[in-house]
């Protein structure tokens, strides 16, 4: 991979002037400066002075053609943090412009969290959030973690990957979904180099390998394009490119296929001057080249949610090699490398993004998360926004709506309006009846049906592809279920009153009433019931703080307990059993409890877990990111960890999926790889395919997440294994 030109102040300030002449350039050489003072002695891992990266990450922004203040919040953006420099000083030195971005950028470095799953989570709500406030400070964000990414080699290795996942996770994607590919890519390409170097290498030397063949090919397929352009007066300027490294690793992923069976890793791009071209190129194209039936996408009519436009055609050019082509005005480009960023409108220095859709998908973001309090739910409903490809669909007027591909008639219904979603008994898709699962394609027309009775089940969230149906469904279900254990936790209260003779009214008058609130952490009779439906607050906990200890004893004496906890907490000492889990498993606040494993997730030692409360079944262990997990009702989470205490190693039985080369020998290598680290194979079914690839699926003992790694390294080590996953 190219390495980044070397960023200076004079580099910036020439970047600068470029598109914006009248620039307030003394102030970008007084932030910078500034900055250099507030850093002086740090140094940063690779031993250079720490001034390097804050003038690397204003560089970035120059060259996507930022504002003022961006930049010089760039500068300014780890003073606060990382030296003695407060906010109020950047403010009084820069103005309140650069303070707010600067403190926003800072507020989403300081969060710490106990898990790493947690931490990953409400790190992304709170961009979210501020995304919301200011665009920039995202931009800001994105910036800086691009120049962290670029010097990744100088920390230790298991940083490496950590940051490199969360990058791939919530980085990369949201500079997708805000339309700047150009850094999209190289965080993608950069990630890939630390998650899978092995793969990130061996493609380089591939690559590298075929450089002369493939320049002679691009030039060949270029002069030919142009010629044939050129015939019908077309002005256009071709480029040919291969593709990054990442999208090339997941086509090999997606197809299963090594890297000499890839025959469309060359993509041309036609820049022509005004969309009427772009379709007079896409005829010449077609004329030339046999097009290749399904893979013709027009994101000029219907354009991407972060504004990209193109016309996207593969067809088989020389040599009968597929051949991605793009075709896009010079304005489309722009928007394609930049985002969000070129459509900027600067005025007296400054930009106004209030009318831009990207911010309003940020405010649906935000309007979303109101509804899912729990942040590991709210990062895996979004993410389906930020990895999905488009689907375009129409309602029966003729409006156009985008949903992420795959999405059925329920998430058409709940794009169009909540009510509508909620009411969704069916849905005609081009005059044909289907079910609320049927997949839908682009250019369907769907007419929803409704019924007044309808309401949404749990069930339906095994349909829903789009964040906003899962949110509003997910709201929906909580609501019911919170009320009902509200009506539950009534009963239980009054029950209660009534049988110790306590009024309501006057012990909300009492300092024992405080008390109570406080330390069963309630702020008001609602939610007191609700804990108590939920079986959160227990009738014992409540009676031992409203009434003294000797006079609890005498009413015991003389009275007859009533059995009046909640369903949850019979539920809970109802399966008090023996099982396997129970030792390995500590439940906060509950003792002898029977404790069961997910089967949809199966944890292992060393993995974050949470815990469910189940009616009959005590307590259910998922994954914390587990997606089962995150639909299941907050209220009846409970907080459990690894019993670290154990003398006995806990060992869990797990499945690992392989695919292979089918070549002889090859089980047998793979199985001494698992038993070499000292892991027992408990059962191995292997099956083969017609082109020559093989499916192994290994059951395993591990102990904790250590082992697993070692099993996976083991097994990716081998030469004719293509992956490794655990299933």
């Amino acid at each position: 991979m190219a390495k980044a030109p070397v960023a200076t102040l004079e580099t910036i300030c020439k970047s600068v002037l470029s598109y914006f002449p009248d620039a307030n350039i003394e102030l970008l050489k007084k932030a910078f400066h500034f900055a250099d003072k507030a850093h002086s002695g740090q140094m940063r891992s690779s031993g250079d002075p720490y001034i390097i990266h804050p003038t690397e990450v204003a560089q970035i922004l120059a060259d996507m053609r930022m504002d003022l203040s961006s930049i010089c919040a760039a500068f300014l953006h780890d003073t606060v943090e990382d030296t003695a420099v407060k906010i109020e000083e950047i403010e009084k030195e820069f103005g309140k412009d650069v303070a707010t971005l600067v403190e926003g950028v800072t507020k989403l470095s300081k969060m710490t969290f106990r898990t790493s799953e947690e931490k990953q989570a409400e790190n992304f709500r709170k961009m979210i959030i501020a995304m919301a406030k200011d665009i920039r400070v995202i931009i800001v964000k994105l910036s800086d973690r691009l120049s962290n990414m670029r010097s990744l080699e100088f920390l230790p290795a298991h940083k490496q990957k950590t940051i490199s996942q969360e990058t791939l996770d919530i980085y990369a994607p949201l500079a997708n979904r805000l339309g700047m590919s150009k850094m999209k890519v190289e965080l993608e390409d950069l990630c890939l180099r630390f998650v899978h170097p092995d793969v990130y290498y061996k493609l380089a030397e591939i690559i590298s390998t075929s450089k002369n063949e493939r320049e002679k090919y691009i030039e060949d397929v270029t002069v030919l394009i142009t010629e044939k352009l050129s015939e019908y007066d077309v002005k256009a300027q071709v480029i040919g490119r291969a593709k990054h490294f990442y999208s090339i690793y997941k086509k090999m992923e997606r197809r299963q296929v090594d890297f000499n069976e890839l025959h469309d890793i060359i993509a041309f791009r036609i820049i022509v001057d005004n969309i009427t071209e772009c379709y007079k190129a896409l005829g010449v194209i077609h004329a030339a080249f046999r097009p290749v039936p399904g893979r013709f996408k027009d994101y000029i009519a219907m354009q991407k949610a972060n504004h990209y436009q193109s016309l996207h055609t593969t067809v088989i050019g020389l040599g009968g090699e597929r051949t991605e082509i793009q075709i896009r005005t010079q304005e489309m480009n722009m928007v394609a490398e930049r985002g969000i960023a070129a459509h900027w409108k600067y005025k007296e220095g400054k930009f106004d993004t209030r009318s831009h859709e990207s911010v309003e998908w940020v405010n649906r973001l935000l309007e979303w998360q109101k509804d899912l309090s729990d942040p590991n739910e709210f990062l895996e409903t979004v993410k389906v926004d930020l990895f999905s490809e488009d689907v375009f669909v129409f309602t029966p007027s003729g409006e156009v709506k985008e949903l992420p591909y795959g999405a059925t008639p329920l998430d058409f219904a709940y794009a169009v309006h909540t009510d509508v979603g909620n009411r969704c008994v069916g849905a005609k898709v081009n005059g044909r009846i289907v079910p609320l699962k049927h997949r839908l394609k682009s250019g369907d027309s769907i007419e929803v049906i409704t019924s007044p009775t309808q309401t949404p089940s749990k069930d339906w969230l095994k349909i829903v592809i789009s964040s906003r149906a899962k949110a509003k469904i997910r709201a929906f279900i909580k609501t019911r279920e919170r009320d009902v254990a509200q009506v539950q936790g009534k009963d239980i209260l009054d029950r209660l009153l009534k049988e110790y003779e306590i009024s309501w009214s006057k012990l909300e008058k009492t300092s024992q009433y405080d008390q109570l609130k406080r330390e069963l952490k309630f702020n008001s009779l609602d939610e007191l019931q609700v804990g108590l439906g939920y079986g959160r607050v227990t009738v014992d906990q409540i009676i031992s703080k409203v009434i003294p200890r000797d006079e609890l004893d005498a009413k015991k004496a003389k009275m007859k307990t009533v059995e009046n906890e909640s369903f949850m907490k019979k539920a809970i000492k109802s399966a008090t059993k023996k099982s396997e889990a129970r030792n390995a498993i500590i439940v906060e606040g509950v003792d002898d409890v029977l404790v069961r494993y997910a089967r949809c997730c199966n944890p292992i030692p060393g993995e974050s877990i949470t815990g469910f409360i189940t009616r009959g079944r005590g307590v259910t262990i998922h994954q914390a990111n587990c997606a089962r997990a995150l639909d299941t009702d907050n209220e009846r989470r409970i907080q459990v960890s690894w019993n670290k205490a154990l003398t006995m190693p806990v060992r869990r039985n797990i499945r690992i999926r392989v695919l292979s080369n089918d070549e002889p020998g090859l089980l047998a290598l793979m199985s001494q790889s698992i038993t070499s680290v000292g892991v027992n194979i408990s059962s191995a079914n292997i099956r083969t395919t017609k082109d020559k690839k093989a499916f192994a699926i290994f059951e395993v003992e591990v102990g904790n997440m250590d082992q697993l790694a070692k099993v996976i390294s083991a097994l990716e080590s081998k030469k004719g294994v293509i992956s490794v996953e655990r299933s």
